[in-house]
């Protein structure tokens, strides 16, 4: 059993992929053997999490799931601590695995309860083995009550495999409409578990959407069975290793990047992607503001180089198209689509080839073009993916690895779909999630800092989707180490994500 953290990569599975593992494992197994080591697993973690609990309830559902539960209620029986359980299934009809886990339970003298407790504390346990991978609708009736009452618990939760309510491949709960906001999935009592043991598979669902918030700290235990036969769905991003510089280098070494972007009253979002992508290490950085009445020079960043956007050499440059940009961008970007040697898109640039065949051509021609050897980078949060694929933000949240996947398919770039869970996603590349980054990042210009942090690392030559994972992580991980009493704001964030 370990503690995911973001220190490597990890392998996540689907539903269908882990009923693939779960069943092999079976048929090679003792009878009951899976459940019982599942069972074993969530009471060490259970008596770890909360060793002073004075009452530890645990909510059952009628499936497997809830027979981890009850094989975790004997143990934690058997190991002196008061447990009571509230059970859904139905002997008559429970799988032969929770009834064998029912009888063990009853044996060590478990009580069972109609109703949850009401009197749980903060010391001790709730344990949610309601659901794990079985939700395929929103509960209902007791089931629904329960999942309420975690929520609600003055207790601290564990939820066994997935919280009750999230779906395992996509992150979004069953209990609400994708569209809701984090204040009324946290007013519902849906958004409950301060921990999660993910069994026998890592899902993804865990780390993107709503997975993130609603899982909290995740723990793993594969049971002892081996993956290594099943593809994963997805990768959880690892860390990038240290940059080595050697000493015979100069800037042209490390290439250059354009900024263009910044129409009127938006200049400083090309300004920042210019600092950031200078801060990530470019040789060198250009800066095309698309308003004509901008400074010639930026005295608080005097490294980047203002030019206008038709003096650029494209065909040497990677080019961060688009931040701040505006309509003005429009005009730039069929040259920057066909001539740059590498591109970000972003923002605006992203907008415009939503609504725009004429550019929407030239990208897929470049595409086929580059292959699996992908040059051009689109970054857009969830509205912007929504209109580049002609559907909704919900929708696009509602399976964001899917949303990502129809636009690698669609336009043959890298994608960086932003939100909880970054998801990154490219030609004939195992999709990534990242794991890094919090809500402080929820500010004007973040983005604009992302875009420039990008081109940097293509320009110092690394592959789209490797300076995509990279830079993704780097801007994350700033704002989960950014002090606690300070709010972050992009400017400090474009100089800070890369250290």
């Amino acid at each position: 059993m370990l503690r995911i953290t973001p220190d490597r990569a990890y392998p996540l599975f689907d539903i269908a992929a882990t009923r693939r593992l779960e069943q092999a494992a079976a048929a090679q197994l003792p009878p009951h053997a899976l459940m019982q080591r599942a069972g074993l697993a969530t009471a060490k973690l259970a008596l770890a999490l909360a060793p002073h609990a004075r009452s530890i309830w645990i909510a059952c559902g009628p499936g497997n799931n809830g027979g981890d539960g009850l094989e975790a209620a004997m143990h934690l029986q058997r190991w002196g601590k008061q447990t009571v359980v509230t059970w859904l299934g139905d002997e008559a009809i429970a799988p032969a695995d929770s009834l064998a886990a029912l009888a063990r339970a009853t044996q060590a003298g478990v009580r069972f309860a109609p109703e949850p407790p009401t009197d749980l504390a903060p010391q001790d346990l709730c344990i949610d083995a309601l659901l794990g991978i079985g939700a395929s609708r929103a509960p209902q009736g007791r089931m629904a009550r329960w999942i309420d009452a975690l929520g609600r618990s003055a207790a601290t939760v564990l939820a066994v495999d997935v919280p009750s309510g999230l779906n395992p491949d996509t992150g979004v709960m069953t209990t609400t409409n994708v569209a809701d906001s984090v204040d009324s999935i946290r007013a519902r009592g849906t958004f409950h578990a301060q921990y999660t043991l993910c069994l026998l598979t890592l899902k993804p669902g865990l780390f993107t959407a709503h997975g993130r918030d609603a899982a909290g700290h995740v723990w793993f235990d594969d049971l002892g069975v081996d993956s290594a036969g099943e593809t994963p769905a997805a990768m959880l991003s690892a860390p990038p290793a240290p940059e080595v510089r050697f000493h015979a280098t100069h800037k042209g070494s490390y290439g250059d990047v354009a900024v263009i972007g910044g129409a009127p009253g938006m200049t400083g979002a090309a300004l920042l992607a210019g600092t950031a992508a200078l801060h990530g290490g470019a040789g060198r950085v250009f800066v095309a503001l698309l308003d004509a009445a901008a400074p010639s020079v930026d005295m608080r960043q005097p490294e980047l180089m203002l030019r206008s956007a038709a003096s650029l050499d494209l065909k040497s440059m990677v080019v961060v198209c688009g931040c701040g940009g505006g309509d003005a961008v429009r005009h730039e970007l069929a040259r920057v689509i066909s001539t740059a040697a590498h591109a970000v898109l972003d923002a605006d640039a992203l907008n415009a080839i939503a609504t725009d065949t004429q550019l929407q051509t030239p990208l897929r021609a470049r595409a086929a073009r580059d292959g699996a050897r992908a040059t051009m980078v689109l970054t857009p949060h969830p509205l912007e993916a929504a209109r580049l694929l002609g559907t909704s933000a919900a929708q696009v949240q509602a399976d964001r690895l899917g949303a990502a996947r129809q636009l690698v398919e669609r336009f043959g770039c890298v994608v960086v779909l932003k939100g909880s869970g970054t998801v990154i996603g490219a030609p004939r590349q195992i999709t990534a999630i990242n794991p890094t980054g919090n809500a402080r990042l929820a500010t004007a210009g973040t983005g604009d800092v992302l875009a420039g942090m990008i081109g940097a690392r293509m320009a110092g030559g690394q592959s789209a989707f490797a300076a995509a994972c990279e830079a993704v992580y780097l801007h994350g991980l700033a704002a989960d180490r950014w002090p606690g009493d300070r709010a972050l704001t992009a400017g400090e964030l474009a100089i800070k994500a890369n250290r």
